[in-house]
């Protein structure tokens, strides 16, 4: 299956905000407010100290690896970078043990040779989402593969018709320009079953869709 895993995005359906810099990787959006739910748990990637929250939070965030044997992401999921590279040495947000550990095909018009960090290998790959998917499902080997976002990269592969599953917390804070998601999870309704679960902590709506 593809599968979106923990996909967040704001009250009015933003993902990021605009001005994306490596300094600022969500642009004007604040990452501490559309993450609160995600950053406390228990299986927060890293977190390896005993300490974090309990709950349903934590249960989605301890799904992220769960069957996953390749992901996908956007091409600003992996950098603020605009236009054709002219310095290799970005390698990304994650440092030398990025969390995915597994294969990752980065979406984007512009290809650069692949490298690994720890566990992780990036691939940098272009073509239709039908065409990147298929690459993705064989280096997952048997397992599904994860889309990582950003927002407009999950709505292309929606639009598709190649997803599967979502798991998208919706955070009580707006954003108001960016890389939009949708203007409300009922757009998916006609494609997908629908449930709302409220987070105890009141940090997020979680979105369950399946089809």
């Amino acid at each position: 299956m593809l599968r979106v895993q923990n996909l967040t995005v704001s009250a009015d359906g933003y993902g990021s905000g605009e001005g994306q810099s490596r300094e600022r990787p969500f642009g004007t959006a604040d990452p501490g407010e559309l993450m609160s739910w995600f950053f406390p748990t228990a299986s927060f990637p890293g977190r390896s100290d005993g300490s974090g929250t309990r709950g349903l939070d934590d249960l989605f965030a301890r799904d992220f690896a769960h069957g996953i044997g390749a992901e996908i992401m956007g091409a600003n999921k992996f950098s603020p970078h605009r236009g054709p590279w002219t310095d290799l040495s970005w390698q990304g947000w994650w440092g030398d043990e990025p969390p995915f550990r597994t294969p990752v095909f980065v979406w984007t018009h512009h290809l650069r040779p692949s490298f690994t960090l720890g566990e992780t290998t990036f691939h940098f790959v272009s073509g239709t989402p039908d065409e990147v998917l298929a690459q993705a499902t064989e280096a997952a080997g048997g397992l599904d593969v994860r889309l990582g976002g950003g927002a407009a990269s999950v709505r292309a592969f929606l639009d598709a018709g190649l997803v599967d599953t979502l798991h998208v917390a919706v955070a009580p804070v707006t954003i108001g320009a960016g890389s939009r998601l949708w203007t409300s999870p009922s757009e998916l309704e006609d494609r997908y079953q629908h449930e709302e679960v409220p987070s105890p902590t009141g940090r997020a709506v979680h979105h369950l869709f399946w089809r």
